[in-house]
């Protein structure tokens, strides 16, 4: 076994692999870039080494610096993790090269299964079953707009060698295949730099089914059953679960079957996963293999008892796998969330900055948190927008369902938006729960997932009540008299005002004590508080007449969060000494939503566009965002240029001139 290794990641999959390896007394090193020294991995890790700015592109996307990195720390493997350069040929080439292992499967293996086309035409050589479609050498555009009308809609266009939804676009109508195409490459060769395409029949509604399969060196190959992940949104896993739901006892063996051909097939050394999708006939086609370890490996872990960190580590050793296929078994059910800093009702815009509060609940043997953060923290743009994994694992689907629940109850995170209630809505959505989602679900059933932004009354009356005992605290310890408002005032009771900002409107909320109560007087109704007291650090109780509620409320300078009933929600607090009519920004100049990348200049000065078309690409946190006209209008300044880095949100993009009615007759 290794004595040390490096870790070629970041974030809670470096943690995760750490873990791990001190358990089986292994050195760890650690890899940083300039916008993570002060992160959790590099603090856990036994060694931490610089490698570069704060870009991937020139910090851990760096082969070269990183195998630099583990000779100066005398590694003997290193484990990429999943993303960055995972599933890199030339970077294992490189390992190798310099006669350092690389943790995962071979050279070859990474390159033809890193090619969809390469992948595909060898599948299907060995009959397992495809999506009919085109994976040619032919990528001019005439080829591929030939391929694709052959094909027929709807139409899948994918990049060749891609993951995680990158490069992917549907087409429903050719008119849109152009743009699509141009879009899909682009971002493509951002991602992976390699703008090849491959294209398919669109299959509707499917389901997403994978299966985990592990080989040695020793000539050994065992699956470890499969995992739903059909919950997804943009292509992007959000929700996923093992065993996978209503397969019956031939379409599993199918499953398991066709992922051991696929593995035999490039004689797979490692952590392989096979991907499937399952018509709603329930047929079942190959997608692509990943050749590395997944995001979603835990439910894996959680219903085998395998440690999968542990077995890349001893199979990389040239060790044998530690279990036969038949001493392999499944029990209960797992399902994993990924709570992401991005905000749903913005349209999952990513969300940046210092973490004030962060709060997951106690793991234990049913629940587990993978993370890479801690309070503090800042969540930068350079990097994807995942906060952590929330894991739990019962005997039964629904167990695990209730334990989930209440795990995403007590999650709490202040600073950052997260997507916390959304993935509270989905897991009590009734569809949700009786299995009956495919691909589709989160898209069909958006109106009801996204968490609307009204505040209910209660937590109206948390917040004031928080500011309202913080002054009695400050009076109480300056021994003020005014703490005391039981004493004569002229023509109206005592009372304080607090003004809240809700749905952009101001909301006035007054406190009144009332003989040994308080009166909270709310727009629409008054709640008389028999007693209010502070439980534990930010949690208060509140016992009315008909009840006792209990809330944690994080108070900020500018916002009240209150996290009642498992909801977040936000109260802007409004200073009436500073209340102020603003300039409003010019309505044709447009800013960037986050800092990012311009991926694309669609427009050039002088154009004239209509109310809604294309003007740029922000690529931020790995999405792309297309920047729109909000009105028609003429382009009079562009402020950035292709490949450009936006560093700041709110930044100007560009600037239209309004188009007013008449403006543009002839004289």
């Amino acid at each position: 076994m290794f004595s040390k290794i490096l870790i070629a990641n970041r974030g809670e999959i470096a943690c995760r692999i750490m873990r791990t390896a001190r358990r089986l007394g292994i050195g760890t090193v650690a890899v940083y870039s300039a916008a993570d020294a002060a992160a959790l991995h590099v603090k856990e890790a036994d060694e931490a080494l610089a490698i570069g700015p704060a870009p991937s592109a020139q910090s851990y996307l760096d082969g070269a610096a990183i195998v630099a990195a583990a000779q100066r720390a005398g590694a003997q493997a290193i484990h990429p993790g999943y993303g960055f350069l995972s599933e890199n040929a030339e970077f294992a080439r490189r390992c190798n090269e310099a006669r350092i292992v690389f943790i995962g499967p071979s050279v070859p293996t990474i390159e033809i299964m890193g090619s969809k086309s390469a992948a595909k035409t060898l599948m299907a050589q060995h009959q397992v079953p495809m999506v009919p479609g085109y994976y040619g050498a032919d990528q001019s555009t005439s080829g591929l707009t030939q391929a694709a009308k052959d094909i027929g809609l709807p139409l899948l266009i994918k990049a060749s060698a891609g993951g995680g939804g990158r490069g992917m676009r549907i087409v429903r109508n050719f008119s849109e295949f152009a743009g699509a195409l141009a879009s899909a490459q682009r971002e493509a060769s951002s991602a992976f730099g390699d703008p090849s395409m491959l294209l398919e029949r669109y299959i509707e509604r499917p389901r997403h089914i994978e299966v985990q399969i592990f080989g040695d060196t020793h000539g050994n190959l065992v699956h470890l059953y499969e995992r739903d992940c059909s919950l997804q949104r943009r292509h992007q896993k959000v929700i996923e679960e093992a065993p996978a739901l209503g397969l019956s006892a031939a379409q599993r063996e199918a499953l398991l079957t066709a992922s051991l051909t696929a593995g035999a097939a490039v004689n797979y050394v490692g952590a392989g996963t096979v991907e499937f999708i399952l018509d709603q006939t329930g047929q079942i086609y190959f997608i692509e293999m990943n050749t590395r370890l997944q995001v979603e490996h835990p439910v894996t872990e959680a219903i085998t008892g395998i440690d999968l960190v542990e077995w890349q580590l001893r199979v990389a050793a040239g060790q044998a796998l530690p279990l036969a296929q038949h001493a392999i078994t499944s029990s209960g059910h797992a399902i994993e969330v990924r709570v992401y800093a991005e905000d749903p009702a913005q349209d999952f815009h990513p969300s940046i900055g210092r973490i004030d509060y962060l709060r997951f609940p106690e793991a234990n043997a049913t629940t587990r948190i993978d993370t890479g953060f801690t309070q503090h923290d800042v969540i930068s743009p350079y990097y994807d927008a995942m906060l952590a994994k929330i894991i739990c694992h019962d005997a039964t689907r629904i167990d695990a369902l209730n334990r989930l629940r209440e795990a995403l109850r007590e999650t709490q995170v202040v600073g950052i938006t997260t997507n916390v209630d959304y993935l509270q809505r989905i897991i009590t959505h009734p569809a949700y729960i009786e299995g009956g989602f495919d691909t589709h679900f989160v898209e069909a059933c958006k109106h009801e997932l996204v968490p609307d932004t009204t505040v209910p009354p209660l937590a109206l009356v948390f917040a004031a009540l928080v500011q309202f005992d913080a002054l009695s605290r400050r009076n109480a310890a300056a021994h003020s008299p005014w703490d005391e408002l039981t004493g004569f005032r002229l023509n109206a009771p005592a009372e304080i005002p607090y003004q809240f900002l809700i749905a952009e409107k101001i909301v006035e909320v007054r406190v009144r004590k009332v003989s040994m109560r308080l009166a909270v007087i709310l727009p629409t109704e008054t709640v008389m508080v028999k007693s209010w007291s502070v439980l534990r650090d930010a949690t208060y109780r509140l016992e009315l007449d008909d009840q006792t509620v209990c809330a944690e409320v994080i108070d900020t300078p500018t916002l009240t969060h209150v996290f009642l009933a498992g909801q977040h929600h936000r109260v802007s607090k409004v200073d009436p000494w500073l209340l102020a009519d603003e300039a409003a920004a010019p309505a044709g100049n447009l800013t960037a939503p986050m800092p990012g990348a311009i991926r694309a200049v669609l427009v050039k000065i002088g154009d004239t566009v209509e109310r809604g078309a294309p003007l740029m690409v922000l690529e931020a946190m790995k999405i792309e965002h297309t920047i729109c006209a909000p009105l028609a209008g003429t382009v009079t300044a562009i402020r950035f240029s292709l490949g450009e880095q936006v560093t700041v949100e709110g930044a100007e993009l560009l600037t239209l001139e309004p188009i007013t009615a008449g403006g543009n007759d002839d004289a």
